[in-house]
């Protein structure tokens, strides 16, 4: 195989058989990590700026109404095109989808005419029970039906090459689809990463196996092969970490680089995900693609296969960024038919305060509101089978509204949704003494904006505002329920799943230990207001400040 590749155009020399007139030309959509957002996202896609490439811009984009436009607007003129995606279309979804489980994604891609799709970590966030209903529709078990009208599941297939049930040996869904263009046979292999389970609420995926993937590819090529398929795309949620602009890739890192390089060679194109990075690239004679996030690009990869070898002789591909055009009808009809069926959820009554809770912090970064948040994601993991945390730290940039009540108090689950609208997964993991301490340093990292964590309760600590960074925070002063931290012990701290990757430059985190995800911060924080109601401020004392 020989192959012209295109990262916004990164060409290579391509066989006489590619340039003739007889080739099929394929075009293919991808998309990768639409997370439910029907609508465009707050902070739209950073880019490089066109006129000064040392600086980076907002661009507004995404929303299924743009994109459905786009979709089309990128198929018309193409006598064969197939629309793809790389998992974690659903999941840490806005409101409007959340609420319904998700049922709005589902449907708004399958008007827009998605048609296979592989399943990524967040696919399994409410269990594999739930995305078979997610494919093959009904109600859901507890919730039952809320949505405008019967949910008939997806139009489109979910892949799961490396999924198995160990109950039956077979995959959960297909492992590949195979599509005819002009008689040319074209797989496609769906997978997520084998580390799904580190990355979902244990019981959500009970009784599976994720198989390696480069493993369960080669496995996947050689069948496709034998049955006479010699052009191979992969669908795979794991992807890299790029140097460049979103159409670039002057370097890539990350687990996607190795996986490829394991790839059998007669896998000719990989459209890959999770990482939430915008990226064309080619890895190992390879083009590797990915779409950024939110559903703010579509990649368009166009692809030549001989009539004769029946192979991909060439591939190229553009990430073409989701700009506000032209509405789509259709979505427009779907988001609004949810929209007036999302008041009376929005309005159920999560429980009461007293007065309100405000996030803005005090002289030493703590408020009412972040000490009730950190509260809620200890309860939620503080038994053994949930993670046994003793501690909890919240990010303040997750903490977006205070929360005020309405008549007589009350609070609805809108309100406490609003408070923490970016639907994190808890992750505990284990920590020591030492790290703890390293990890509060790194709220100074960037002096003109601390990032002070909000803790639990029965935690405190002391930081001195005259000491430089990294001795900041006062050792002797850093305690759990009144016993001093031990630099030496270990601790089970919960996060969130933003902190736990290294977000706002807490890198330590990144090294904690038997990691422990478990349910949203929102849900944690509705289910301590079930409980706990009516609640009331309490007084922010457990972050002391010195100078």
């Amino acid at each position: 195989m020989k192959f012209a590749f295109a990262a916004v155009l990164i060409c290579l020399a391509s066989s006489a058989a590619a340039e003739t007139a007889a080739s099929v030309e394929l075009r293919i959509l991808a998309i990768n990590d639409f997370h439910g957002n029907l609508r465009p996202p707050p902070g739209g896609i950073r880019i490089s700026d066109p006129d000064d490439k040392t600086r980076k811009v907002t661009v507004p984009a995404g929303g299924a109404e743009h994109m459905a436009t786009l979709v089309r607007q990128l198929r018309a003129g193409a006598k064969n095109t197939i629309f793809v995606a790389a998992g974690d279309l659903i999941g840490a979804s806005p409101f409007l989808s959340a609420m319904f489980h998700d049922e709005p994604t589902i449907e708004s891609l399958s008007m827009m005419g998605l048609e296979v799709a592989a399943v990524g970590n967040h696919e399994f966030d409410e269990g594999k029970d739930e995305l078979l209903r997610m494919q093959n529709g009904g109600c859901h078990p507890i919730d039952k039906c809320q949505g405008p009208h019967p949910f008939a599941g997806a139009k489109f297939r979910y892949l799961a090459a490396s999924t198995i049930e160990n109950s039956t040996g077979k995959t959960v869904f297909p492992a590949y689809e195979i599509k005819q263009f002009d008689g040319i046979p074209v797989a496609f292999i769906g997978l997520t990463l084998k580390g799904t389970p580190n990355l979902v609420s244990p019981p959500g995926v009970a009784g599976l196996e994720f198989r390696d993937e480069a493993e369960t590819v080669n496995a996947q090529a050689a069948e496709l092969q034998a049955r006479g398929v010699e052009a191979i795309v992969v669908l795979i949620h794991e992807g890299g970490f790029p140097a460049g602009d979103y159409n670039e890739c002057p370097g890539i890192s990350g687990p996607i680089v190795e996986l490829v390089r394991k790839f059998d060679k007669a896998v000719d194109v990989v459209v890959s995900g999770h990482t939430h990075q915008a990226y064309i690239c080619g890895i190992d004679g390879r083009l590797v693609t990915s779409g950024d996030k939110y559903g703010t690009i579509v990649t368009a990869i166009d692809l030549k296969l001989d009539p004769v070898t029946r192979d991909v002789v060439s591939a190229r591909a553009d990430n073409v960024i989701v700009r506000a055009a032209a509405k789509d009808p259709e979505q427009t009809r779907l988001i609004d038919e949810y929209d007036k069926l999302a008041g009376p959820i929005a309005n159920r009554i999560a429980g009461s305060v007293t007065a309100s809770l405000s996030r803005l912090p005090n002289d030493a970064g703590e408020s009412v509101l972040g000490d009730l948040i950190a509260d809620a994601q200890l309860d939620a993991t503080r038994a053994d089978d949930n993670g046994g945390a003793a501690i909890a730290f919240t990010n303040p940039g997750g903490i977006r509204n205070d929360i005020s009540g309405g008549p007589g108090g009350a609070v609805s689950y809108a309100e406490v949704f609003a408070s923490q609208p970016f639907r994190n997964q808890l992750v505990t993991l284990t920590l020591t003494g030492a790290q703890l301490k390293n990890m509060l340093e790194q709220q100074w990292l960037d002096p003109a904006r601390p990032r002070i964590l909000q803790v639990s309760k029965g935690f405190s600590y002391a930081w001195d505002n005259a000491k430089p960074f990294g001795q900041r925070v006062i050792a002797d002063r850093m305690s759990l329920n009144g016993r001093r931290i031990d630099p030496a012990a270990a601790y089970r701290v919960t996060v969130n799943n933003f902190l736990f990757v290294g977000g706002d430059g807490f890198t330590v985190l990144k090294d904690g230990a038997a990691p422990r995800f478990g349910i949203y911060d929102v849900d944690a924080l509705h289910a301590y207001f079930q409980a706990n109601s009516p609640i009331s401020p309490g007084t922010p004392d457990r972050i002391a400040r010195a100078n």
